[in-house]
């Protein structure tokens, strides 16, 4: 099982906290997972998950999108984030 996790704005825009998904460790990539992603809800999530400067992180490691997903992983997507 995967947990996938929002943050902030782009939680807001897509609804939605938290999922938990059954992951196929062939298709294990940030990039297949964000696709996958991308297709929910009729394509509405692609403009928020397509964004370039929107970060992903596995076990509050910050990745890109070839990086691999194992089982019981937690992905976490969140736009940039700023401070002073």
């Amino acid at each position: 099982m995967l947990q996938v996790v929002f943050f902030a704005r782009v939680k807001e825009e897509l609804g939605c906290g938290r999922l938990e998904l059954q992951w196929s460790e062939g298709s294990a990539t940030v990039g297949a997972l964000k696709e996958q992603l991308c297709q929910r809800e009729n394509g509405a999530w692609r403009n928020v998950l397509s964004e370039d400067n929107l970060i992903c992180a596995i076990n509050h490691a910050v990745v890109d999108d070839a990086m691999a997903i194992a089982d019981n992983d937690e992905v976490a997507f969140f736009p940039p984030v700023t401070g002073g």
